[in-house]
């Protein structure tokens, strides 16, 4: 199962997508699912099992994260 970052602006999902594979966490820019937001945007997923790790990484590089999503 991945997990789906969202974010308010491009430069934070960039940013995010940088700072998680500098830690070695696979995750890659992906649009935001219309059944998360209807708005046009970026998020980011990556696996589910290292969230808490995703977490720590995005409050330690000061990332604004709008929020997390598990995706079936």
């Amino acid at each position: 199962m991945n997990c789906l970052a969202t974010f308010r602006t491009t430069s934070m999902a960039l940013l995010f997508e940088r700072a998680c594979r500098a830690a070695g966490v696979q995750a890659r820019i992906a649009p935001v699912p219309r059944k998360i937001s209807s708005s046009c945007g970026l998020a980011c997923d990556f696996p589910c099992e290292r969230r808490s790790e995703v977490e720590a990484i995005a409050r330690d590089a000061k990332i604004e994260v709008d929020g997390f999503h598990e995706l079936e």
